[in-house]
């Protein structure tokens, strides 16, 4: 398992990451029009690649294969974090959660906070993560719900 940043080029298969945590992990969370509405499969590329390009995220490549990525922001903010319904609980996300730890701590952030999906919310609980509000965004017209999260990493865990 290695982590590595993002470079360009690695756009698509993110996209896939994505859509495959969503689909195949939240699913269990969420109902189908609710993973539809989140999860759309004709977002415009070059907009997710864009995206991408902005987040800067770090990738986790297991055998060669990207498994999962995430990202920190400058203000402590965690935008994306995924990964691959093809490879839950094999250490990916932890691995991810402790390379944005290692990224704050350079960056000397003292907090970390994150829009968290249902699913993911025990994990990042197990993180040492707080909810701090509960959050009900609308995506094309679907109701979804989420937690906005915190973590302060004066007491990292």
């Amino acid at each position: 398992m290695e982590i590595r940043r993002f470079r360009p080029g690695d756009e698509s298969a993110l996209f896939q990451v994505f859509l495959s945590a969503v689909r195949v992990i939240a699913s269990r969370d969420y109902t189908a029009a609710q993973i539809e509405a989140w999860a759309q499969a004709d977002r415009a590329p070059e907009v997710w690649a864009s995206r991408m390009r902005e987040l800067r995220p770090f990738i986790a490549e297991a055998e060669g294969e990207i498994a999962g990525y995430a990202d920190i922001q400058p203000n402590g903010y965690i935008d994306h974090f995924f990964v691959s319904g093809a490879h839950p609980r094999q250490g990916i996300g932890t691995l991810l959660m402790s390379r944005i730890h290692d990224e704050a701590e350079l960056l000397g952030i003292s907090e970390l906070t994150a829009d968290v999906s249902k699913t993911a919310e025990p994990f990042f609980l197990r993180h040492g993560f707080q909810v701090v509000e509960r959050g009900f965004p609308i995506r094309r017209g679907v109701t979804l719900q989420n937690a906005l999260m915190r973590k302060d990493l004066h007491h990292r865990t």
